[in-house]
């Protein structure tokens, strides 16, 4: 990945929807050459998908939790029983007193007890210890960076 491939993530980043012409502009490339320099980046998985971001709160999600999940055993084939509760976002296996984290929206606290209790049914967690977020400063996409 050279200097170019960075600057169209970035761009990618902010408006997914710029026309290869206006990309090619911004890189000092052809719309022809930015669109196969775009076409590559997802072949290669560095792009794994073009998405919209949407305002949680706007739609229903306005209470945002991180739940550190505990277990009694491993808890690394578990990534389904997670995915399967869709109010969880995000699930990691995590090295600590907790096994797994789960970023988890809801659009109240009620509902958030529910989906703790749904947690709780996932075979292997013991228990749970949920953080509400009262605001968000800011989230950031990853950075195409040098490494």
């Amino acid at each position: 990945m050279d200097e170019i491939d960075r600057k169209l993530l970035a761009l990618l980043q902010q408006d997914a929807t710029l026309a290869y012409a206006t990309l090619g502009q911004e890189v000092g490339l052809s719309a022809g050459a930015t669109h196969e320099r775009v076409r590559k980046l997802r072949e290669r998985g560095i792009i794994r998908r073009t998405t919209v971001d949407v305002d949680p709160a706007a739609v229903g999600g306005g209470v945002l939790a991180f739940v550190m999940v505990e277990s009694r055993s491993w808890m690394g084939d578990s990534a389904a029983a997670f995915a399967a509760i869709p109010e969880v976002l995000e699930a990691h296996i995590i090295a600590g007193q907790a096994s797994v984290l789960v970023k988890v929206r809801t659009a109240s606290t009620e509902a958030l007890q529910d989906v703790l209790r749904r947690l709780y049914a996932v075979d292997g967690v013991s228990g749970t210890n949920a953080t509400v977020c009262l605001e968000t400063f800011f989230e950031r996409p990853v950075a195409p960076s040098h490494t």
